[in-house]
């Protein structure tokens, strides 16, 4: 996918998610987060940013091709995002 698609495609996820109000909004994959809002140092877990009212959170992606997160560490950091949504 390329830059633009991605920033076009963060133009069209901010209208749905002011529309639509939900509590929190997961992004897998640290790159394509990056470069859709222009966030150079974000880092995996809750995000200072918001999208409208929404709490943001950044996650690995899952894919098998993502040598930084094994099965283990994966676990962790989606059972971070579930314990905060339950907050």
């Amino acid at each position: 996918m390329h830059d633009d698609e991605l920033r076009a495609g963060a133009r069209t996820l901010r209208r749905k998610v002011t529309r639509y109000k939900p509590q929190w909004v997961a992004f897998l994959g640290l790159t394509a987060y990056r470069v859709a809002f222009g966030r150079k140092s974000a880092t995996i877990g809750r995000q200072e940013e918001i999208l409208g009212r929404s709490e943001v959170w950044l996650l690995p992606n899952p894919s098998g091709l993502n040598a930084h997160y094994q099965l283990p560490d994966l676990a962790v950091v989606f059972g971070e995002l579930r314990a905060a949504a339950r907050r």
